[in-house]
């Protein structure tokens, strides 16, 4: 197995024909092998005309509002029936595998919901703020569009994600174990900004995020994160909120927890204490091995995922040239680096980090090698800027013991087997 090198020419050398290239492509391990080429020389699906060289295809009316091709059609969300007891508490899974560079697709965004979608007419929407104000004040969505705006891009995960693997390997894809993340580019406004049109009195040190759906979810957030990088968002990857994302208008809540981001966004109340809602004590805190539960465990701690290959992603060409790659992302900070192994921890090497680079945001990296046909176990590891370091599943569970279902970033293991197929597993 070796190394994929990357080399630029000289701006001196000569510059090569085509066949000098293809000939040098296939001395040198290229892409495509010379029995490859000779078949596609043969090959009636580019010797031939087909038919959509052949017909005109549909006018530019025919899809008002934009689809994907009809041969993407398993790039959808999925659930597990068995992991929640209705449908309007059901969770959706981004299909990551499925996906490529660092933006999710609106449409394939993970969903989690405690009272279902609310369906709101923006003309009817309010935003209320009070509590420790000196002005408590109401907004129409008129008003919060008049604020001065701003475009930030940043991932939300669920604080579950991953919670099934806590007891040892349960689902099978990485739409699954860490599909409840996505992340998006959110336009909106600074968050105080509209608190500064209220007022905050001296003794406000906590705000209380309150939503609009049935289930009133509700979080409370030091007040010193709500200054300092929350937004207000109506926007989402260009277009409006979609209504399972907290259309018209939602909460953003940078690196923490998933629940914090409060969708639906009705109220905003000012306190000099946390108010300890149902959501922050019966759910999202981490019981630990002595039965206590940690409350108030916000950020999402440093995490990376292979997405290809993986179990709902195998590999089908065979053996060769193959290209390695998945996710990284924390709540503190940028990623700074990614390992990976393939021969489940013996050796590691630096993967290559591509394309943009933000603050608690996913980051995207491969990893090309030459694969021979023999059984793999790949995994993952990132370290972000502050230097935190992704820990393997036995030191979260030295730490913290099994009892938790909430913020597992342990180290993803699958094995490859020597048909392509792969299997969620765990080295001890």
């Amino acid at each position: 197995m070796s190394d994929n090198k990357n080399t630029t020419p000289a701006s001196n050398d000569v510059k090569l024909g085509r066949r000098q290239l293809l000939a040098g492509g296939l001395a040198t391990g290229g892409i495509a092998a010379a029995t490859t080429i000779a078949a596609a020389a043969s090959d009636p699906l580019i010797t031939e005309v087909q038919d959509w060289n052949r017909y005109l295809g549909d006018g530019v009316d025919a899809s008002p509002y934009g689809k994907p091709s009809e041969y993407e059609k398993d790039t959808v969300r999925r659930n597990v029936a068995w992991l929640t007891a209705d449908t309007q508490s059901s969770i959706n899974f981004t299909p990551l595998h499925k996906l490529d560079g660092i933006i999710t697709p609106n449409g394939v965004c993970f969903e989690r919901h405690h009272g279902g979608v609310a369906v709101i007419d923006p003309a009817d929407h309010r935003l209320m703020i009070n509590g420790l104000v000196d002005n408590p004040i109401v907004f129409t969505m008129d008003d919060i569009m008049r604020f001065p705006r701003e475009n930030r891009t940043y991932f939300l995960e669920c604080a579950a994600n991953s919670g099934m693997e806590w007891r040892g390997s349960q689902l099978n894809g990485c739409q699954f174990t860490h599909g409840m993340v996505h992340n998006c580019m959110y336009t909106g406004v600074p968050l105080k900004y509209i608190l500064a049109e209220a007022g905050i009195k001296t003794a406000g040190k906590w705000l209380l995020a309150e939503g609009a759906d049935a289930s009133a979810m509700s979080r409370s957030i030091p007040l010193d994160k709500a200054l300092d990088d929350c937004m207000v968002a109506f926007k989402m990857n260009g277009e409006s909120l979609r209504p399972e994302q907290g259309y018209p208008l939602r909460l953003v809540v940078p690196g923490w927890e998933g629940n914090m981001w409060i969708k639906w966004l009705r109220r905003l109340e000012i306190g000099d204490k946390a108010w300890y809602q149902r959501e922050e004590t019966s759910k999202y805190t981490d019981l630990m091995e002595n039965g206590i539960a940690r409350s108030f465990t916000w950020a999402m701690d440093v995490k990376s995922v292979i997405t290809n290959p993986s179990p709902q992603a195998p590999i089908t060409h065979g053996k060769g040239r193959t290209v390695l790659t998945g996710l990284a992302w924390s709540g503190h900070g940028k990623i700074s680096r990614v390992d990976v192994t393939i021969d489940g921890g013996r050796n590691w090497k630096t993967a290559r980090l591509d394309g943009p680079s933000f603050s608690r945001s996913l980051h995207r990296f491969y990893y090309d090698f030459d694969w021979d046909g023999s059984e793999l176990f790949v995994q993952s590891r990132a370290i972000d800027d502050q230097g935190n370091v992704q820990p393997t599943k036995d030191q979260l569970r030295a730490a913290r013991g099994v009892s938790s279902i909430y913020h597992n970033n342990g180290i993803q293991t699958w094995q490859i087997n020597p048909d392509g197929s792969a299997e969620n597993v765990e080295i001890s």
